[in-house]
């Protein structure tokens, strides 16, 4: 593969559309006395001497002085005998590179250097600096560009009265600015709106296509018992026979449901449940995004969801990302569903062989209505018999060819995704807009805020006693030891010594430890043994973020909490704060911390919102971070920000759906030059 090649420079639009990093100036000359360190710069003098040093390593040392009196010395750790002989004591050099401050003075290392003569002429504007990859040097990359600019179609997608009334510019003028510049185009020069106005639009039309796609795509339409299907457009209604239980088909399980729960549905629960009914309803697949902040009672609705495909004589499977949140949906499923006759199952990696075999074949020949499990489910020997709904929770956690996968299993399977990780309204509009997204946003009454509060690990012992003595008043504890480097071994070993230290010192409080790689079995045994209060002290990695549901337990401490995250600290608070009692959170950090982790502390502090948390976390890191290309499994923006670019977030989707209604030949055109061969990916 040639260099090109490997930077995905393989078209024309590949080459235009790959925009420089930074500009170099050779345009003036800097004179020596004047360079500040950090800056690049064009600077002159003359070689008044050049060495070769064997120590502390070989490399070449050059003085070069100016007619003022000012030197810089020039470093070089590669170099050839050809290059030093073109470089004689006494010529006259012309120096482009970063400038940096030494013990010794100005210094250049391996900078651009030629020989000139004093005066002499530079060259106009500045010079494009490209992303690259090792072994494809600029030139190669600006000839690169240079040929694309001279033979490619600059047909404009946007006409002229429309760049008007938004007031951009022309797409040539826009990219021949940012690779041309005389000056360096500021952040909100009209050229840097331009094209990230494009690349929101070619997203934008992408997902609203995808999303037309699937609505042409036929579903089994699973409605209310009684009730008609919706027969509005060819759908595979007629499919295999009915496999749920006998004395489940046809019954009103979703209204048993209900009915038998201790606590009523929130009205957020009951909005997004009349959007999810509805959708299950039609004869095309629903794609539906269920966001709720921890603890806003998402799996409730998703149960409601599985039963609906139950009722129908078909089957629903519930896939989590982890085994430990595998195994509390499978507790909470059945303890919700089997009363009512559903015949409901866990499928995960973590069991034997033979098990695992004996539950598929089970899942095969419809013998099970609900199957929940991890990455297992979508593996080649799993199939189903009848399978109408795939509900994933924590979808972000999986990339896009594992959730089709799965969905793929069946014929029209309606897909519900569920996240306790908000997300900001511009992220939605941006990564989502192929999705229909529901939002519970109140919590369950009864649930008093969580009191955060940050303490420095030196007064570590003073948190350790106070909750011992809490253990005593019959309150439950996690202490997370988190991720404390890269390295999974660490993180078990920080928690084991803390157990260790904790359990020593207070021999009256019952201990109980669980992290990753403990088998399914004994970390089902801890969680219920901890549900149980058979253990009042839960030390922990952070394997316990999601899932965890113990009411009584009321303090959360983390500790290293500096090193986490907003999302993953909002979500590990989330396990207290579940039942009636005052709960707290005490993140404990490490003193001298960088301005970013006291922001993010500052910000877990004083809010309680997960999607105020997830708007700063936006701030804080961007889109790129916050998602993650392998999580959400879609190509993340190169130049435009949803958040910073709202404006233009609006503009383009209200011109996406002018185009799609009007079917404007401008849609494929815009869609191949921004996403070429990226549109299958798109819309799957």
């Amino acid at each position: 593969m040639s260099g090109l090649a490997r930077l995905g420079l393989t078209e024309p639009w590949h080459c235009v559309l790959h925009l420089p990093l930074r500009y170099e100036d050779e345009s003036r000359v800097t004179p020596i006395g004047a360079l500040s360190g950090g800056e690049h710069a064009l600077t002159e003098g003359r070689l008044v001497h050049g060495e070769v040093r064997l120590r502390p390593r070989r490399q070449w040392i050059g003085k070069v002085r100016d007619d003022h009196g000012d030197e810089v010395t020039v470093r070089l750790i590669h170099f050839s005998n050809a290059q030093l002989q073109a470089l004689p004591v006494g010529s006259w050099l012309r120096l482009y590179g970063e400038v940096r401050g030494s013990l010794f003075g100005r210094e250049m290392v391996h900078p651009r250097m030629r020989v000139s003569e004093p005066g002499a002429p530079t060259r106009s504007g500045l010079t494009a600096v490209y992303p690259t990859v090792a072994g494809v040097a600029q030139p190669s990359i600006r000839r690169a560009v240079a040929a694309a600019f001279a033979g490619i179609d600059w047909s404009d997608t946007l006409d002229e009265p429309t760049r008007r009334r938004l007031r951009l510019p022309a797409l040539r003028e826009a990219l021949a600015r940012l690779h041309y510049p005389q000056h360096i185009p500021p952040a909100d020069d009209p050229a840097w709106q331009r094209v990230r106005f494009d690349e929101l639009l070619a997203q934008r039309l992408s997902l609203r296509l995808a999303r037309q796609v699937r609505a042409a795509l036929a579903a089994t339409p699973l409605p209310p018992p009684g009730s008609a299907p919706d027969r509005s457009t060819a759908s595979i209604a007629g499919g295999p026979a009915r496999v749920a239980s006998a004395d489940a088909a046809g019954r009103d399980l979703v209204g048993a449901l209900i009915g038998s729960l201790p606590f009523p549905l929130t009205g957020a629960q009951q909005r997004a449940w009349t959007h999810i009914a509805a959708d299950l309803a039609r004869a095309q697949p629903m794609q539906r995004l269920l966001q709720g902040d921890v603890g806003a009672g998402k799996t409730i609705v998703g149960a409601l969801a599985c039963l609906r495909a139950v009722e129908n004589g078909r089957q629903a499977a519930v896939m989590a990302p982890t085994e430990l949140l595998a195994e509390q949906h499978l507790a909470k499923f059945r303890q919700w569903l089997e009363p009512l006759g559903i015949r409901v199952a866990g499928l995960s990696g973590g069991q034997k062989k033979a098990e695992r075999e004996r539950l598929a074949a089970a899942v095969a020949a419809g013998e099970i209505d609900v199957v929940v499990g991890t990455h297992a489910l979508f593996q080649k020997g799993v199939a189903f018999r009848a399978l109408a709904l795939v509900v994933v929770d924590e979808q972000h956690r999986f990339g896009v060819a594992q959730r089709l996968s799965l969905a793929g299993k069946g014929e029209g399977v309606h897909s519900l995704m569920m996240s306790a990780t908000p997300i900001p309204r511009t992220l939605a509009m941006s990564y989502y807009a192929d999705l229909d997204v529901s939002v519970i946003d109140e919590l369950p009454p009864g649930r008093s805020p969580i009191e955060t509060r940050v303490i420095g690990n030196p007064r570590r012992d003073e948190v350790v006693a106070k909750l011992a003595l809490a253990c005593g008043d019959g309150h439950q504890v996690y202490w997370v030891c988190p991720l404390v480097e890269e390295s999974e071994a660490l993180q078990l070993r920080a928690a084991t010594d803390a157990y260790e230290d904790l359990r020593a010192a207070h021999p009256g409080v019952r201990f109980g430890l669980v992290h990753g790689r403990l088998a399914a079995a004994e970390k089902a045994a801890v969680m219920a043994a901890f549900q149980r209060h058979e253990i009042d002290w839960l030390v922990a990695t952070t394997v316990i973020e999601v899932g965890v549901d113990v009411p009584n337990a009321t303090w959360m401490v983390i500790e290293h909490a500096e090193r986490l995250g907003l999302a993953q600290l909002h979500q590990l608070r989330g396990r207290v704060g579940r039942g009636p009692r005052q709960s707290h959170c005490i993140l404990l950090f490490e003193p001298g911390l960088s301005e970013n982790a006291r922001k993010r502390l500052e910000i877990i502090r004083n809010s309680t919102d997960g999607f105020e948390i997830a708007r700063r976390d936006l701030e804080l890191r961007g889109p790129g971070e916050l998602l993650g290309k392998s999580q959400s499994g879609q190509p993340l923006l190169r130049f435009a920000d949803p958040e910073r670019d709202v404006l233009l977030l609006e503009q383009t989707s209200q011109l996406a759906e002018d185009w799609i209604a009007a079917e404007h030949p401008a849609v494929t055109v815009h869609l191949d030059r921004w996403l070429g061969e990226r549109q299958g990916f798109w819309r799957t």
